[in-house]
């Protein structure tokens, strides 16, 4: 059963081609300084120091002598922050997933900037009944005449606007839906699916319970990260959305589970 296949007051500004360029090299060698950078981009130093000002600001990387290094990846990056960390990435993921959701089916989506590329593409769908415990989402769809909303209520994360805890999950334990869509801060190489905060941890495990099909989107950066709290072992999933194809380890859990791997880069 395994397969491949705008700015605003208060938001991060867009990056440029070079800076992710830079958050790249800073993730592949651990750190950067400015005069490489300026060797190799062929721009003044000065305009270097501006372009690592922003990425420090913006949480990609961490000020160093002569440099930058890149952020602790045990650190969960802000939420503004990951709405432009792959975002490309994301985009196709999110289109690739909405593929697996027909019309007329009811699915729960959960927190995350990836979930709420997936939401995009579920606007013109028609006779979807989408349940969610993420604020952002709701503004997504929002007007979209075929799809019925329900949110769930409990207390809402001012940083990224999911509704989390105990009463979101029993509230979301009320239903038994077609689908789910779940995200995760960080995937280990045995297949366990992380989280940062346990108050989501028990919305996330609601929705994998109550859901006859659970399809997970992330984009390969989560296999280098890590976290402290476990939602679910991949073997809980029924669909897996990426951007590159996932480590080897990772891939035979998913084959001896029966997870379907749909990887963008193969479409």
């Amino acid at each position: 059963m395994y397969r491949e296949e705008g700015s605003g007051a208060g938001r991060p500004p867009e990056l440029t081609a070079r800076q992710r360029k830079i958050i790249e090299l800073a993730r592949a060698k651990g750190n950067v300084n400015v005069e490489t950078l300026s060797d190799e981009f062929m721009v003044t130093p000065q305009t270097i120091r501006r372009d690592l000002g922003v990425l420090c600001d913006g949480d990609y990387l961490r000020r160093v002598h002569g440099g930058a290094v890149f952020n602790d990846l045990q650190v969960n990056l802000g939420y503004q922050a990951r709405r432009h960390i792959a975002v490309n990435a994301k985009r196709r993921i999110g289109e690739v997933a909405a593929r697996l959701i027909p019309d007329g089916s009811s699915l729960f989506i959960n927190i995350g900037t990836t979930n709420e590329q997936v939401a995009r593409f579920l606007k013109h769908k028609r006779d979807l009944m989408v349940i969610t415990n993420n604020v952002n989402v709701v503004t997504i769809l929002m007007g979209s005449t075929g799809v019925e909303l329900v949110v769930a209520g409990g207390i809402v994360r001012h940083e990224d606007g999911g509704i989390v805890g105990e009463r979101a999950s029993d509230f979301l334990s009320q239903f038994r839906v077609d689908y789910a869509v779940i995200g995760a801060s960080a995937i280990d190489a045995d297949g366990t699916l992380l989280d940062y905060d346990y108050r989501e941890i028990l919305v996330a495990r609601a929705i994998i319970e109550h859901a006859r099909s659970v399809i997970l989107v992330a984009d390969a950066s989560k296999f280098e990260r890590t976290a402290p709290v476990r939602i679910a072992h991949i073997r809980g999933v029924h669909h897996f959305v990426t951007d590159r194809r996932p480590p080897a380890v990772f891939s035979e859990h998913c084959r001896e589970a029966g997870v379907f791997v749909h990887t963008v880069e193969d479409q």
